[in-house]
């Protein structure tokens, strides 16, 4: 009896101890914490193993997004020529050779006054920001805080003398950087090549058995998560093809809109500073800012009346794009905060560089797909096991 007591005591007082500490379910979760952190230790010290998978996945993944990208732009193109009864292999034939007339449309009649564009926009660049430096010099001069600024004692001209004078020396050392380089980017060179030459291949397939991977993916799954699956799959593809479709569409018509404002008020280089913007315009609030800086500069070297113009056309640009294209196309898909955009950016940029500011937001989207719905389940289970009504969560929400 004593004995019997003694042991319902220390399990009253390890179970007092169990729920200080917040229960079983805590302990689980710390505990797979725990486990999880151990896993983790014992891959990176084994990470070597993986060096041909991760060698592996960077050496597909530019060809493989890039053929994402053209799929949900081509797709509904596909399903209208089937709608008219053509079949599908043709169908793809048909956008092949039409995709590729219209590129090389582009690069016969665009692409040289781009690039003309662009080779005297490089030249005439470094005079740009002289003459800015210069003008910014004269007005600290001659404004209130003219005190200031003489105390600081900078001389612009001198500054520019001597950069001139190690021209010369910083071109040696360029072309040196670059020769030494040269094997590196001829690897780069070579790999990029190879994947624009796959992305065809891979567009191909995924046209023609693009939609069946889902539902195959489906079948292999336990009967009992096939429904949830088969949802998280539209929700993705949904998120996915509104995304790319939209954005592609609203940076096109933020580069005809920038380009016809810009030839309006006669700023030089409108068109190539309209492809700039249109190009940008993929990242969220940064792209912006990224473009209108080389139109800035040029409009303030220009004359003051041209900046004024320049402000005008920016901002009606950005007007309708923020009150009628946007909100029309792009709609409130992905139901983000713009604080969270920009955290996401932030994050993506910091790890996986440009790829990673274009490529964040819709995997952030597809993240929050999967997320939501897991957490959907989560509310499911928990209402049916708890066992108060006024504890349950509102599924409607």
């Amino acid at each position: 009896m004593d004995s019997n007591k003694e042991r319902k005591r220390g399990d009253g007082k390890t179970s007092n101890m169990i729920s200080f500490l917040g229960g079983r379910n805590t302990l689980f979760v710390l505990v797979s914490i725990l486990l999880i952190g151990f896993i983790i230790l014992i891959y990176n010290q084994v990470s070597f193993i993986f060096y041909p998978i991760r060698i592996f996945f960077s050496t597909v993944v530019l060809p493989v997004i890039l053929a994402t990208i053209s799929y949900y732009l081509l797709r509904p193109i596909l399903r209208l020529l089937e709608r008219v009864k053509i079949p599908r292999v043709w169908g793809i034939f048909i956008i092949f050779v039409g995709t590729i007339g219209v590129i090389t449309l582009l690069v016969l009649l665009v692409l040289p006054f781009l690039k003309e564009q662009f080779n005297n926009l490089i030249k005439e660049f470094p005079t740009y920001f002289k003459q800015l430096i210069l003008n910014l010099d004269h007005f600290l001069r001659n404004s209130i805080f003219s005190s200031y600024y003489k105390e600081l004692d900078i001389n612009v001209h001198s500054f520019f003398d001597s950069g001139l004078e190690n021209i010369g020396k910083f071109l040696t050392d360029t072309i040196g950087g670059i020769a030494s380089g040269v094997t590196t980017f001829v690897s780069a060179l070579t790999g990029f090549v190879l994947s624009i030459v796959t992305v065809p291949f891979l567009l191909f397939y995924m046209l023609k058995d693009g939609e069946k991977l889902p539902k195959l993916i489906i079948r292999m799954l336990p009967p009992r998560l096939r429904d949830d699956a088969e949802i998280i799959f539209k929700d993705a593809d949904h998120q996915i093809s509104s995304y790319i479709q939209g954005l592609i569409f609203v940076a096109m018509s933020i580069g005809i809109m920038v380009s016809i404002g810009f030839l309006i008020i006669g700023m030089d280089y409108a068109l190539l500073l309209g492809v700039l913007a249109m190009f940008t315009s993929v990242v969220p609030y940064l792209g912006p800012l990224i473009a209108i800086t080389p139109a800035v500069i040029i409009a303030i070297v220009t004359s003051p009346f041209m900046l004024i113009k320049l402000a005008v056309v920016w901002t009606i640009v950005q007007l309708i794009d923020g009150k009628i294209i946007s909100p029309q196309i792009m709609g409130k898909s992905l139901h983000t905060h713009p604080i969270t955009i920009i955290f996401v950016l932030l994050t993506a940029g910091s790890l996986f560089g440009v790829a990673g500011v274009i490529l964040g937001i819709p995997g952030y989207a597809l993240v929050k797909v999967v997320v939501s719905h897991l957490f959907k389940l989560f509310r499911i289970r928990y209402n049916k096991f708890e066992k108060d009504e006024e504890m349950h969560y509102d599924l409607r929400e």
